[in-house]
């Protein structure tokens, strides 16, 4: 197998990896993250959990080839305009992920896996996926890091995952970049009644009210409980995963 940076890569070399290897696009966003964690808190995890990743495959003699993008930092991020973000608006986003994929066809892919970050640009990511493809010779995946768990996250808590600027990605933080964290990690406050958008009240249902985000707060549940220990665990749980992904992705696609 082959690991390379497309920034890295003569336009020569660009062009005789596309027939073969998987162009692998991380995307994430800048936004509030509450008061302990940094704006940049989705790319840093998606670049982290993308890493872990490739390092695993590259012990594998038979994994696949990949050609890694740079990560895409912008993202839908309306929602958290209230503390601070840099937003594209869903018809940006999508346009953005439109011609990234349509470069990389006209410069010889075939194959791409989009991975995200962020919560708001999941169902954007997913349409612009299958918009693509409907019109293009080319097999494009997409997924959130979060989702691409192999089973073995004991440390894991299904009731906060993925959740926002809480125990989650915090711990995740505090395991990739603890250096980051502000600490003490502050306690969440209980808000009556909770955000719809978190608990919806009933199961199945989307429900978005104006101006939860900023009633909340800016988290989704408490950070304070946050660990780097079951992070690390997280973590590479998330990596084998999206290991095994791109890996499952190459095999049925050649």
């Amino acid at each position: 197998m082959s690991q390379s940076r497309l920034s890295e890569l003569t336009w020569h070399e660009v062009r005789r990896a596309g027939e073969d290897a998987v162009a692998l696009l991380p995307i994430g966003s800048q936004e509030q993250h509450a008061a302990h964690l940094p704006m940049g808190t989705d790319t840093l995890l998606v670049e982290e959990v993308v890493d872990r990743a490739l390092r695993i495959l590259a012990q594998e003699a038979s994994g696949p080839d990949v050609v890694r993008l740079p990560v895409l930092p912008y993202g839908h991020s309306p929602h958290h305009l209230f503390a601070a973000a840099v937003s594209l608006s869903a018809a940006t986003l999508g346009a953005v992920l439109e011609e990234v994929l349509d470069s990389l066809v006209t410069s010889g892919y075939r194959r791409v896996m989009v991975v995200n970050g962020h919560g708001g640009n999941d169902e954007i990511m997913r349409l612009a996926v299958k918009r693509f493809a409907l019109r293009s010779e080319v097999t494009v995946a997409a997924c959130s890091y979060w989702n691409l768990t192999t089973g073995d996250d004991d440390a894991g808590r299904p009731d906060v995952t993925p959740g926002h600027a809480g125990w989650f990605e915090t711990s995740l933080m505090l395991a990739a970049h603890p250096g980051l964290v502000r600490t003490p990690v502050p306690a969440r406050t209980t808000v009556e009644p909770p955000p719809l958008f978190d608990r919806p009240p009933y199961p199945g249902l989307t429900v978005e009210r104006h101006g939860e985000w900023a009633r909340v707060g800016g988290a989704t549940d408490d950070p304070s409980g946050a660990d780097g220990v079951p992070g690390e665990q997280l973590l590479q749980d998330r990596a084998r995963g999206l290991a095994h992904a791109i890996a499952a992705f190459d095999a049925a696609t050649r």
